[in-house]
């Protein structure tokens, strides 16, 4: 399994300079330059034209492209334009904002995910299934963006029950304050992600659950009078797992990756936030840098959903 996990870290690699050099073009080609905005939509083009050219803007792609790769293994994603700030520290800050929010919204997601899949497929077919498959049905109906604003609306303006912005509150003080504060600042959006998330748990654990109901061994099982609780705990629950094991390693991933609608409604300063504002600011070290990263941890998570799938079920190997 290690000279497996080996080799597909190995093949990564080339999947990532390809990358690399696809995101560079592309962020290239966006129109306009990265300076007209941050300094004065009127400023003077003799001006634009300098920083331009101090800033290598005009030499050639493949150099460009080198000397930001010659800069990456230093450690060094460059310098925001927008910000005027190292990306590394960028990233590290809006990093762990994004962290928080994606470590609640996933304990969240698989807390009330798991025993409300489990609920629906052992009353299969009775009114609570029902209630829950419409759960499910009307929440996949729903664009996540209405959800948001609803949410924010209903939660942080007219009932003023959280903040609205923000990841931690100016008057927060302490470890403790701090902890308390980010706390408060993430529960909402949390909950609404998981709102989301849980439907796909939902929605594959109970059909495994009832297709494995209905399976040779449990009949069996059931037939050699082994309770019912047993047979759910020990055999129906740990197969269907599968499917959700499979899918852990791309939830994970995309949630470190930011959730640009969440972040955009409540204004969080996370990973996503920063991609959509470099973009509008043309700051290209951000975009070429988080692209990249947001490539990585798509790669990641799929060799991650296969380790997990092999732990889950050590008749499967990651091939």
């Amino acid at each position: 399994m290690w000279k497996t996990i080996l080799r597909r870290v190995l093949i990564m690699i080339p999947e990532l300079i390809i990358l690399s050099i696809l995101v560079f073009l592309l962020a290239k080609a966006m129109p306009g330059d990265p300076f007209t905005g941050s300094i004065n939509p009127r400023a003077d083009p003799a001006q634009i034209h300098h920083l331009m050219e101090i800033h290598g803007l005009y030499d050639p792609w493949y150099q460009q492209y080198w000397n930001w790769v010659v800069h990456l293994f230093h450690g060094d994603l460059g310098m925001s334009y927008e910000y005027q700030e190292p990306v590394v520290d960028l990233i590290q800050q809006r990093g762990a904002n994004t962290l928080w929010l994606a470590l609640f919204t996933m304990v969240l997601t698989y807390g009330i995910g798991l025993p409300l899949g489990m609920y629906a497929a052992h009353h299969e077919g009775k009114l609570q299934d029902t209630l829950v498959r419409v759960y499910t049905y009307v929440t996949m109906s729903i664009p996540f963006f209405v959800v948001l604003v609803i949410g924010i609306w209903i939660f942080g303006y007219a009932l003023n029950w959280f903040p609205t912005s923000g990841s931690v509150s100016a008057q927060a003080s302490g470890l403790g304050g701090t902890m308390l504060s980010r706390l408060d600042h993430i529960i909402l959006p949390g909950l609404l992600g998981a709102l989301f998330g849980t439907v796909n748990i939902v929605q594959y654990l109970r059909s495994e659950v009832i297709d494995a109901k209905h399976s040779d061994y449990v009949r069996t099982a059931r037939s050699k009078g082994v309770p019912m609780k047993d047979i759910y705990r020990h055999h129906i629950f740990r197969n269907s797992l599968l499917p959700i094991a499979a899918f852990a390693g791309y939830s994970i991933t995309g949630l470190l990756g930011g959730s640009i609608f969440t972040e955009m409604v409540f204004s969080y300063p996370g990973m996503g936030l920063l991609f959509l504002n470099a973009i509008n600011f043309r700051d290209y070290t951000v975009i070429t840098a988080l692209v990249l990263l947001y490539g990585f941890l798509n790669l990641l998570g799929t060799l991650l959903s296969d380790i997990v799938l092999s732990i889950v079920d050590p008749r499967v190997r990651v091939e």
